[in-house]
């Protein structure tokens, strides 16, 4: 019998029907008996593969004084050029101050609507702050520090002062509000401002990291899109009334098996995307030929979607390689119908029309790049987000966390008072924070034989989505017979599952660096109960069960071969 003690039965509605489809699935009841029915499963041509081709504009780089106007200038004409070379379209995102710059304005609206779009590059700089009668509290004209050149430096009201000020001057010169606005981080009060009153349809983020540039943003939904929840824009909502009704799309092409681990041991993580100013990048022509096709190939899901393009600030001599090998590639993708090249409000607006919610997406790795065996699968949700990491034939769940619409925004009513911001989910495994270069934490699948703890070995991950919202991923072992069966479904349930391996005694455990920082405030038979941010939340073992053993945070036994697992969370406390 599941107890939900604590939690309402409203509340975990979405609990409920996916503990019922999973009862059909794993004893082959009746699933009509249980209200789900069965979907036929998808094919590839049913999963766009989406790319959006987005540069933003500086007018001018203080951090550099041979970054020049003239140069920043220069480098979008040439961004042009090859775009057009390749018949590509795409997104120009103008910051304020080059919005006013009549030089912008003729080269942007000289090409052609139909396939490029104009919209909004929302940093803050001196002329749009004095613009809407506040001083100026920059080093320079525009200063990159969250609490001068981000909403989030700003009192809500003055926010509002902001938006409207480059809704009024860029109707004036283009003719209409922009539908898309762009950010590494826009605060959630700002965002739905601009849906409330000028109608957009799309925005777009920075990926996740850590201490980057003074900017963390950690365990969100993990590229491709959400929408956010109406306290904290990093956030996914769960319920459609509290959601902002705008997607945001996570930018930059994050390495979905290197980027994560840079850095470990640091203050701050390195950068392996697809600007193409990265050398070992997406100015590498192995690198994003390999991006390219594990994009292209990969389960997504519902659907596959990557932000290519780099901002003016670092110049069309060191982006003009990646261009080179990044236009020509995606231009031919396109011509063979594997992906789509679309605006940025051309894809908010097809998201808004299909999805009323967030939808279930996965990024998978079937093969990695020359000179490394590993493999993974990124798995979203409007509930949580896990990753799978295979290295060197084991397996390792790097990463959990879970997503509470209830949990606030540090920014949502007061305004950052240093030059750094940060965003966070739930935590219930962190393969960075809690992690040293010489110890990584994640749940490691091992088993007991003959009197030792091993690490069990496999062979190939086949990864595929059989109906919507559903995961599935069969693991064959080579260490022992046996295959491992892992269903991830969209309502916050992990279900782990041992096939053909009669008597294996095998457990997941979780190990953590010996100062990690870890939520656990108490661990029972049934339950992990966690604390963060004020909020709490739990992990509870519907089969299987924890304990606490010598040399590891928490052990996960399972029952019959089986271990089923949810997320759920608590309203935020006052």
């Amino acid at each position: 019998m599941l107890r939900f003690e604590r939690y309402s039965t409203m509340k975990n509605k979405p609990l409920l029907i996916a503990l019922a489809a999973i009862s059909c699935l794993l004893t082959n009841a009746s699933c009509q008996a249980a209200g789900a029915q069965p979907e036929t499963p998808k094919t590839r041509k049913d999963t766009p593969k989406i790319v959006n081709i987005i540069n933003f504009i500086r007018l001018c780089e203080p951090r550099d004084q041979k970054i020049t106007q003239e140069v920043l200038y220069n480098t979008v004409v040439k961004q042009v050029e090859i775009m057009k070379q390749y018949g590509l379209g795409g997104t120009f995102l103008l910051q304020y101050d080059a919005l006013l710059d009549a030089r912008y304005q003729t080269l942007l609206k000289s090409l052609p609507a139909e396939s490029f779009e104009i919209g909004a590059w929302w940093e803050i700089p001196q002329p749009l702050v004095e613009n809407a009668g506040m001083k100026w509290r920059g080093r320079y004209p525009w200063d990159w520090h969250a609490d001068v050149g981000f909403s989030t430096g700003y009192t809500p009201q003055e926010r509002e002062k902001l938006v409207d000020v480059y809704m009024k001057d860029f109707k004036q010169i283009f003719g209409a509000y922009p539908k898309s606005v762009g950010s590494w981080f826009i605060d959630e009060h700002t965002l739905n401002y601009m849906v409330e009153k000028y109608g957009i349809v799309a925005s777009c983020n920075c990926k996740d990291q850590v201490g980057t540039d003074g900017y963390t943003l950690w365990g969100g939904y993990w590229n491709q899109a959400y929408y956010p929840s109406k306290l904290n824009s990093y956030m996914p909502a769960q319920t459609e009334k509290n959601q902002i009704p705008v997607p945001i799309f996570r930018m930059l092409g994050s390495d979905p098996v290197r980027q994560y681990d840079t850095g470990i041991g640091g203050n701050w993580q390195g950068v392996i995307t697809l600007e193409p100013v990265y050398g070992s990048a997406g100015a590498d022509a192995a690198w994003v030929n390999w991006y390219f096709r594990e994009f292209v190939e990969g389960e997504a899901m519902e659907f596959a979607y990557v932000q290519a393009g780099q901002e003016n600030s670092f110049t069309w001599g060191a982006m003009a390689k990646g261009y080179e090998i990044q236009m020509p590639l995606i231009a031919r993708l396109r011509d063979e119908k594997k992906l789509q090249v679309e605006t940025l409000a051309q894809t908010g607006q097809w998201f808004k029309s299909r999805y009323k919610t967030t939808p279930a997406t996965s990024v998978t790795v079937n093969q990695d790049i020359p000179g490394s065996n590993r493999k993974t699968v990124w798995f979203n949700s409007p509930f949580y987000r896990v990753n799978l990491i295979w290295e060197d034939g084991s397996l390792r769940l790097r990463d959990l966390h879970l997503f509470d619409e209830n949990l606030p925004s540090d920014y949502l009513t007061k305004p950052v008072t240093s030059n750094e911001c940060s965003f966070f989910t739930l935590p219930v495994v962190d393969g960075y924070l809690w992690s040293t270069a010489e110890k990584l934490a994640g749940l490691r699948l091992k088993a007991r034989v003959d009197g030792k703890e091993i690490l069990l070995q496999g062979g190939d991950p086949v990864i595929t989505s059989p109906s919507s919202g559903l995961l599935h991923i069969t693991w064959p072992l080579t260490s022992c017979p046996g295959t491992l069966v892992v269903d991830l479904f969209e309502e916050s349930l992990i279900v782990m599952n041992m096939e053909g391996a009669e008597s294996l005694n095998w457990f997941l455990d979780l190990t953590a660096k010996d100062n990690a920082s870890l939520p656990f405030t108490k661990i029972a038979i049934e339950r992990i109960d966690c604390r963060f941010k004020g909020l709490n939340y739990s992990l509870v073992a519907h089969q299987g069960f924890f304990t606490k053993e010598d040399g590891v945070v928490f052990r996960i036994t399972p029952k019959n071969d089986r271990i089923v697992l949810a997320g759920i969370t608590e309203s935020a406390k006052p």
